[in-house]
């Protein structure tokens, strides 16, 4: 890697340990080094050493995932973009930015708002995860109810093939049928096809006034489920919808003092970002008191809003911690969410397994979190088992394996059970014409 610029490659193998990681519990193998690509020339010149000597890539942002999508196995490059921070172009006239993939999710939304714009898609993680890894899994977040998840706000990408050559993809203009939508094949593909240095995102018209906010006491999940689907029939259109099951607010309770009732089983906290916002929000919580809601309030202040949304944004802390942490993420079609629901508590009590769930209620996209004992290798055999049971139901309901995080290396025992052979056979091709080395993130997605 004599090719790369003074201080590019890492060697001492501490510190290859800790990039070779993410925030799952796998445990990765014996990376060679670690790149810190500053430019796309750097991301070329690995790829073409790479490729000339046949060693693994494994591209890596901020190390978020919660897939094992940027874990590295033995042998391995990683190559981490986190030093690629610029946001080369906003353009307030046309809505967009260009952006490298190291980039902070939170910080090119604060660059949009700054000329009355935002960037709609906003994991959880949003304060620390980069553009490029939400990218790597097409991200959600709590305002893709209403937005969408990171493909609906990608326009084109500039990226890294596996043999050094960069393809540029997509288009500035929101319309655009030009051949195979390739943007679209990246967006999603955790690393496995190319190295993306740049995206083109649309960017949308920030709210005028801060949305309002409310947040509903259920004493079951299934009653606030079935809240979620009144909201969605009664067209109101919310701009967040998000749900925690009573052992995810009891963590967050016992870490913060929320002030949590013995009676209070699940919470929803929605938000509505139109002009008349106020009176979408008082709608929605007619529409929960109907379902069986024991306790509601509607903000009145930013501040309110603030608090309300920062309970949600706790809970994977909250979680971490109880113990390890198996996390998953289910999306259901949203009649059947609360069968969804349902089906995970019923296997809690089965296998005997703590499971805390949190969802982005409004598209279906529940996050059930196995937590077992810190310190083991992988979860314990009834974790699994209780996993492959939500997993199925899952399928058995319509719905997915994966809504936003990714497969990575923690779904592929499932897959076969939703893409099927015809699927799985053209998606190998695909990444043949792309990767034929099979150098790039190898054993992840597919």
């Amino acid at each position: 890697m004599t090719r790369l610029p003074e201080g590019r490659v890492l060697t001492d193998p501490d510190v290859i340990d800790s990039y070779a990681r993410d925030r799952t519990f796998l445990e990765p193998g014996k990376a060679l080094g670690v790149v810190l690509a500053a430019s796309r020339e750097d991301v070329v010149t690995t790829l073409r050493w790479a490729s000339e000597n046949r060693v693994p890539v494994v591209p890596r942002g901020a190390g978020t995932g919660l897939a094992g999508g940027a874990t590295a196995g033995d042998g391995a490059v990683v190559l981490s973009l986190a030093r690629m921070t610029a946001i080369r172009e906003l353009s307030p006239a046309d809505e967009f930015a260009v952006v490298e993939p190291g980039v902070i999710t939170a910080d090119l939304d604060r660059a949009a708002r700054e000329h009355g714009l935002m960037y709609a898609p906003d994991p959880s993680s949003y304060e620390i995860s980069t553009i490029g890894g939400n990218l790597a899994t097409n991200a959600g977040g709590l305002r893709c109810v209403k937005y969408g998840v990171t493909r609906d706000s990608v326009l084109g990408l500039e990226v890294v093939l596996a043999d050094g050559r960069v393809l540029e993809t997509g288009r500035r203009t929101v319309k655009g049928v030009t051949g195979y939508d390739l943007t679209g094949l990246f967006v999603g593909s955790e690393g496995t096809l190319g190295v993306i240095t740049a995206a083109t995102v649309r960017l949308r018209r920030a709210p005028q006034a801060p949305p309002a906010t409310f947040a509903a006491e259920f004493g079951s999940l299934r009653d606030a489920a079935a809240a979620v689907s009144a909201i969605i029939a009664a067209g109101c259109q919310p701009s967040l919808m998000e749900l925690l099951d009573r052992a995810t607010l009891k963590a967050i309770d016992d870490w913060r003092n929320i002030g949590l009732e013995d009676t209070t089983s699940a919470m929803l906290i929605g938000q509505s970002d139109v002009a008349d916002g106020q009176a979408v929000a008082e709608r929605m919580q007619e529409l929960c008191e109907a379902n069986g809601a024991s306790f509601v309030a509607v903000s009145s202040t930013p501040e309110e809003t603030e608090d309300l949304i920062g309970i949600r944004r706790m809970a994977y802390q909250a979680k971490e911690r109880l113990g390890a942490c198996l996390v998953e993420d289910v999306c259901v079609p949203r009649s059947v969410l609360p069968d969804m629901i349902s089906a995970v508590e019923a296997a809690a009590a089965r296998h005997e397994v703590q499971i805390c769930t949190v969802a982005h209620a409004g598209d279906g996209n529940l996050h059930p979190v196995f937590i077992f004992e810190r310190g083991l290798a992988e979860p314990p055999p009834n974790v699994w088992a209780a996993a492959d049971e939500v997993f199925r139901e899952a399928l058995k309901l319509g719905g997915t394996l994966t809504g936003e995080h990714g497969v990575g290396l923690l779904k592929k025992r499932w897959l076969a059970l939703e893409s099927g052979p015809v699927s799985e056979e053209l998606q190998h091709g695909i990444k043949a014409v792309f990767d034929p080395l099979g150098i790039l993130n190898p054993g992840k997605a597919i």
